[in-house]
């Protein structure tokens, strides 16, 4: 004899009633409104590290041998875009010897340990002359593979008389960071 009624409870167990459906809801939709946000402003970030890093070095490495030589063999030689095309949405890793130019050497640069991957192509251009020398360093890529290129650039220069020296400009351009 069964003391139940008559409309007694699915075999499947528990049912949910409307209001803790909603609940969940709302406090699954609360932790994604803080986390996702979150996640992607880490993600933009961190996008950031590898050129900003990477221009930050050949500027100090620029200025580094500039202190050693005269104004109007102020910074090294220019440098073509390395790779020569930046990888194409994805990070990759550079065949060996390819940061082994004179110019690279001279900066003391290479973007990150031989054979890890990584997605910036940087290049060095100079200006000289017997009165003033300026650098412009630059980092491209395309991170989402949609030929849009990211760009970050940083400039300095050495003028003849100048008591500070060789110096970086201040600030950074930047285009189509989010590209």
């Amino acid at each position: 004899m069964s003391i139940l009624p008559s409309r007694a409870r699915p075999r499947g167990g528990r049912r949910f009633a409307a209001l803790e459906i909603a609940v969940a809801f709302a406090l699954v939709g609360s932790l994604l409104a803080v986390a996702v946000p979150t996640f992607a402003r880490e993600v933009h970030a961190s996008r950031f590290v590898e050129p900003v890093e990477g221009l930050r070095r050949i500027g100090m490495g620029a200025i580094a041998y500039a202190q050693e030589h005269t104004v109007g063999q102020g910074f090294p030689p220019s440098a073509p875009l390395t790779p020569a095309t930046p990888p194409r949405g994805r990070c990759e890793a550079d065949p060996p010897g390819l940061w082994d130019s004179p110019t690279w050497r001279a900066l003391d640069f290479r973007p990150g340990t031989e054979g890890v991957a990584h997605c910036f192509a940087f290049a060095f251009d100079r200006a000289v002359s017997p009165a003033r020398s300026a650098f412009r360093a630059q980092a491209h890529a395309d991170l989402d593979g949609d030929g849009i290129t990211s760009t970050f650039e940083i400039t300095g220069q050495y003028l003849d008389g100048d008591p500070r020296g060789p110096v970086i400009d201040p600030g950074m351009f930047v285009d189509s960071e989010v590209e």
